[in-house]
Parts: C-alpha cells; sequence; structure tokens
C-alpha cells in the first residue's frame, strides 16, 4: 500500500486552531465563532491526539473562496471532496450563479427562459421549488428572490414550493426566512408560498419514498394533512405541533425536538396545483437532496404506480442533478479534468473509496470532479448507514463495519491508495445533540486507531484532515447549533511504521513513542485543494498542469 486518505467528516477546530489560520490568511468570515459547545474538544479522542502530536500537523481553510465559494460561505461536504479530488480550487455552481445574478444574466440563461416561455406560452404558472434559507449549503435565498424579481419583470405568473431548513441554519429560524420572503413576494407582486415542506420530507436523499411522496402530493395535488393561511403560520403550527420523525425505541430524544427540518407538507390557502403547461424550476444548486423528488416530478423510473398521471410540464433544475435526467439544466457542471482518481487511474494504480451511504457520493462522484465515471483499478465499497430517523439515536452508525471492510480489502487486495470517509460528526453533529456528538467523535476516534494501524502494517503513507467543521460547534440546550462551522479542519501526516521514524528515547530519551513525521511539516495557509497534490508526491507520482494546489509537506 502506497498512501491513504481519512477524512473525519465534520471535524473542525476550535478557536485556537482559527486564531492560526487567521494569522497565516486564512479566508475565515464574518459570523465565524466559538459561542458553542465544542464536541471535538470534550471528547476523549487518544488515537487522534497522538497522531496529531506525532505526526506533521498543520490546518486547512475548508471555506469561503478558499474552496470556489462566495466570500464569507461555509464549506460543505460536496464542495470539500471535489477540492480535495480536483487538487485545485473548484469554482462552484453557487458561485457561479450569484456571478451571473450580479452581471445581470440570469434572464439570458436558456434554461430559466425557456421555462418562463414555456408557462406563458400555455397560460400556466411558474412554480419555483427549493430551500427557502441562507445556509449555502443546497441553495441560497437571493436566487430565489433573482428568480421571482425575473418572473415580474417578464409577466409570468409564479408560485413557491418553499422547503424550510434547520439543518444548515437554526433550527428554528424558518419562519424569519419565510416572512422575509413573503416580504419579496409581496413587492413583486408573484411567486407567493403556495406550499411548505421541511427538508427532512421535500429533499430526502436515502430513498425513503415515503417521505418525498409526501411532499410531491402537497406540491402537485394539494393534498397534505395540515393547510395554513400563510408560510409563516405553516411553520409556527409545525412548532406548536412538535413536528419530528417517529422515533420508535431509539435510546434518546434529540435536545432540540423537532424543527424546520421536520415540518410537515402544508398547503397554504390559495395557491393553485402543478397543472398542465406549468413550468417547474428547481433552484437548488447542490444535486444529491434534490434527485428524489426531481424524479418524482418528472415521472422518471416512478418507485410506484399513481393515482393520476402527473402534469404535463416542463420541468428545468438549477444545476444537473443527475446526468440520465433529460432535463433542461440552467447550470452545467464544470467538470475538472485530471482527479486524482483519473491521474491515479492513468498510472496504472489501484484505489479503493469507502464510505457509510450517507456520505458514499462524495467519495466517488464529488471526489472524481462530480463524474460518474469509476476509473480503471477503482474499486468503492458502500456500507449501508442504519436505518434510524435521526442519527443522534445511533451515534456511532457503521463506523465499525466501514473499518472493518477497509481492513479486509487492505489485507486482502493491498490496494495502492485508499480513501475513507467517516461520517459520524457530520451527521450526528446535524442533530443538534450535543452528547450524541460527543460519543460520535469518539466512536470514530476508536475505529480511527484501528484503522492506521492497519495502514501502518501494509507500508502506506497517512493523511487524516476533514471536509468541513459541525461538530465543533453544537451550540447551547437552549439554542442547538446544526449547522457547519466556519473553522479551519485538522490535517495529519503520519509517515509508514519504520520509515524515518525515530523514537522519542532517541531523541531526548524519553519514551517509546515513535516521531511519525518523517521529518516533515505542514506549511502554513492550506487547503483541501492541496491535498491531491501532497499524495501524489508521497508516492512518486508528477502532479499534473492541472492541479494548480501545492505539496502540504515541507
Amino acid at each position: 500500500m502506497k498512501a491513504a486518505l481519512i477524512i473525519l467528516d465534520g471535524w473542525g477546530l476550535g478557536s485556537e486552531a482559527r486564531s492560526a489560520s487567521e494569522q497565516s490568511g486564512g479566508d475565515l468570515p464574518r459570523d465565524s465563532e466559538d459561542g458553542g459547545r465544542n464536541a471535538i474538544e470534550a471528547a476523549e479522542t487518544p488515537n487522534f491526539d497522538r497522531f496529531a502530536e506525532a505526526g506533521a500537523y498543520g490546518t486547512l481553510t475548508v471555506s469561503g473562496r478558499r474552496v470556489g465559494l462566495p466570500e464569507g460561505q461555509m464549506g460543505n461536504s460536496e464542495v470539500g471532496h471535489l477540492n480535495i479530488g480536483a487538487g485545485r480550487v473548484v469554482k462552484q455552481e453557487y458561485t457561479r450563479i450569484t456571478d451571473a445574478i450580479e452581471a445581470g444574466e440570469l434572464g439570458e440563461n436558456a434554461a430559466i427562459d425557456s421555462a418562463f416561455s414555456y408557462a406563458r406560452e400555455n397560460d400556466g404558472c411558474v412554480h419555483f421549488t427549493g430551500l427557502v434559507s441562507d445556509g449555502g449549503v443546497h441553495s441560497d435565498q437571493e436566487h430565489l428572490y433573482a428568480l421571482i424579481e425575473l418572473a415580474a419583470e417578464r409577466g409570468v405568473d409564479a408560485v413557491t414550493h418553499a422547503f424550510t431548513d434547520g439543518r444548515d441554519t437554526a433550527p428554528e429560524s424558518g419562519a424569519g426566512y419565510l416572512a422575509e420572503l413573503e416580504q419579496v413576494t409581496d413587492r413583486e407582486g408573484t411567486g407567493a408560498v403556495a406550499t411548505v415542506s421541511g427538508r427532512y420530507y421535500a429533499m430526502d436523499r436515502d430513498q425513503n419514498w415515503d417521505r418525498t411522496r409526501r411532499a410531491y402530493d402537497a406540491i402537485v395535488n394539494r393534498e397534505a394533512e395540515h393547510s395554513a393561511d400563510s408560510a409563516v403560520e405553516a411553520v409556527e403550527a409545525s412548532y406548536e405541533r412538535g413536528d419530528s420523525p417517529d422515533r420508535g425505541s431509539g435510546p434518546r430524544q434529540t435536545e432540540s425536538g423537532g424543527g424546520d427540518e421536520f415540518v410537515e407538507p402544508t398547503v397554504v390557502e390559495g395557491g393553485p396545483a402543478l397543472s398542465d403547461g406549468d413550468a417547474v424550476l428547481f433552484f437548488n444548486f447542490r444535486a444529491d437532496r434534490a434527485r428524489q423528488l426531481t424524479r418524482m416530478l418528472a415521472d422518471i423510473d416512478p418507485v410506484w404506480e399513481f393515482e393520476t398521471a402527473p402534469p404535463a410540464i416542463q420541468l428545468a433544475t438549477m444545476t444537473q442533478y443527475d446526468k440520465e435526467f433529460d432535463l433542461p439544466v440552467a447550470f452545467p457542471p464544470h467538470q475538472p479534468e485530471d482527479t486524482l482518481g483519473e491521474v491515479l487511474a492513468d498510472h496504472g494504480l489501484t484505489q479503493l473509496r469507502i464510505a457509510e451511504s450517507e456520505k458514499y457520493a462524495h467519495v466517488t462522484y464529488f471526489l472524481n470532479g462530480g463524474r460518474e465515471v469509476e476509473f480503471d483499478g477503482e474499486t468503492r465499497e458502500i456500507v449501508k448507514s442504519p436505518d434510524v430517523p435521526t442519527y443522534d439515536l445511533q451515534p456511532e452508525m457503521n463506523a465499525e463495519e466501514v473499518t472493518d471492510t477497509a481492513i479486509w480489502f487492505v489485507e486482502k487486495d493491498n490496494p495502492d491508495v485508499l480513501v475513507l470517509n467517516y461520517a459520524n460528526p457530520d451527521m450526528v453533529g446535524h442533530t443538534g445533540d450535543f452528547d450524541a456528538a460527543v460519543e460520535a467523535v469518539e466512536a470514530v476516534d476508536a475505529e480511527l486507531g484501528r484503522l492506521v494501524q492497519a495502514i501502518e502494517a501494509a507500508g502506506g503513507h497517512t493523511i487524516i484532515t476533514a471536509d468541513h467543521g459541525n461538530a465543533d460547534d453544537m451550540g447551547t440546550p437552549e439554542n442547538p447549533h446544526t449547522a457547519h462551522t466556519y473553522n479551519p479542519v485538522p490535517s495529519v501526516y503520519l509517515t509508514p511504521e519504520g520509515d524515518s521514524g525515530v523514537s522519542e528515547s532517541e531523541a531526548n530519551g524519553g519514551s517509546e513513542r515513535l516521531d511519525r513525521s518523517g521529518g516533515k511539516k505542514v506549511g502554513p495557509d492550506g487547503s483541501l485543494c492541496d491535498i491531491a497534490p501532497t499524495i501524489l508526491s508521497l508516492i512518486g507520482v508528477e502532479q499534473p498542469k492541472a492541479m494548480t494546489g501545492r505539496n502540504l509537506l515541507e
């Protein structure tokens, strides 16, 4: 084995690390703070701690311009893995859309113009569908506002099907976002909210089609268990009901209870159903949580029989949600060439990608530059994430099985390069449950120890890092924090056991601990785009010109 990259998803660092990043020129934004409880620091992490002490240690910036996002925008898993695999800063669709709006070019976009024209020519309505928040992970409400303003300018009737967040934003901030949206629709005279659904229903990505169907029925048929006179009232009523998923007999409840994520699909009085001749524009820019509802709206490979055929509509998406979807796309993907996986394949090297199902797309599709291709010599192993309503109910998730699978392949096949993702700090961090997040971090640390031992035995270099923060700020019991953070993440390099390792007893007569840095240091001002060049350098493969990142190790 030559090298392993271990991604601790959602494992951010606190104020001390952030201060160091700021001093080195890191792009850290407006309100990055450590006001909440830090599950990373609270957890017992003996393995990570000793690796950080023995190896070459540094921090990486994972937000804003350094990962191709607008300035001041926190990173996320999709963006993080794209930058890791590309070995360069990848300008995100988020940034491309924002740039088009600021340049006044949105109305010139062919897919958007076609949707508006279709509705107008058929005396129909444009249905804007997506997540209404400023979380910046799946959507940005400013993009919706620009679409509403464009509809008003074109004289096109429009409505909004609003999905509430509470995951990349504060758990009960949805009413405020919808109140702001109502101000925009009142001012423009179009775009009023027709339905409200929590992202738990409208944006499921784990094949829970019964959830997706509830959002679909509200949007298409105006069939829902709840109705409200306004979007804000819909959310406030959800808070009063305490909407939350069915937790069965799980070991704990989340500290925050329900919230925006779990708002049950609700129709707003006066809104229209989706009808023949209408157009739908799904304005989320991130694909993974938009696919299931898009598949249902477009009647692509239906998962069940509909009582009546879906209406004849034109459906466009802001970005490409799936290359198999034959739909207009406003901002088609710009796919980087010469990604890490492609370079490894070109040099005849084998590679193994492993993650739980929640993060499987990230170590495959996103790491490969947003391409579905499976390169020569690339093996993929998916471990099904636990079937629980929320992951605070099983904070260890299936990290042990992820490790077992990796060790089995390392010992049996000895792949040249391993890329592995532990999902726990991110997925449990999103629940807002501090105690569960601490358990999640400790579970990952235990697995990290086993995995690194196997990599050492196989003679591989090891890099441990994260794609973004999350569990490093869990908020307070009264105001749990469920979103990602702006904090930097760790970068730890461990040389293979015995390769330039100098024992501390040799160095200063101390313990038996090995110096695992190999005489290297992690340079300052690092970013995620520097990881692929570092791996290539470690295994003796020339960095392609398309990769503009640098070797982190000095």
